[in-house]
């Protein structure tokens, strides 16, 4: 069997072509952040549900990642769940913003939504923000509007089951 001066740069070039399919499946799975130091600061956000939000997900303004989800807990006292920020510190938002847990599309990822306020403060590290919107769950939806449909459907009380 015959080796070619070809046989390295193939196998160099398979190397290149699994590390850059690897990179980009990390990434679409927002496995994968690369910060050339980036720096951020540290900001929570309570809500009452935030449905099939993850850690590492993004936190947008205008369509723009400003920062991601750090870690997520639930808090025994209040009972809701205490979302963890880390804001990217290019960008600053007053300190009356809100928060609202969006979906990707239909049935996409959820990552989280800011919206700037009006103060003349701006958020620093630690800040609480307090006007946030949970999450849409969609089964919460469906049941709503067929719960609805069934009461509508129903006799009521004053029909007594007669026409005249």
């Amino acid at each position: 069997m015959q080796r070619s001066s070809k046989d390295p740069w193939v196998g160099l070039f398979l190397v290149i072509g699994a590390a850059a399919v690897l990179f980009l499946a990390l990434k679409s799975a927002n496995l994968l952040t690369i910060n050339f130091g980036a720096t951020s600061y540290p900001v929570v956000g309570r809500f009452d549900n935030i449905g099939g939000l993850k850690p590492r997900a993004a936190v947008k303004s205008a369509g723009v990642v400003v920062g991601r989800v750090d870690a997520i807990t639930f808090d025994d006292r209040s009972y809701q769940a205490s979302v963890s920020l880390a804001m990217d510190s290019r960008y600053v938002f007053p300190k009356d913003s809100s928060l609202k847990i969006l979906t990707s599309g239909l049935l996409g990822e959820q990552y989280i939504g800011i919206e700037a306020g009006a103060a003349d403060k701006n958020l620093a590290a630690g800040d609480v923000i307090k006007t946030t919107q949970s999450a849409v769950v969609l089964e919460t939806l469906i049941s709503q509007f067929l719960y609805s449909k069934a009461a509508d459907s129903s006799p009521s009380a004053s029909d007594n089951g007669s026409k005249k």
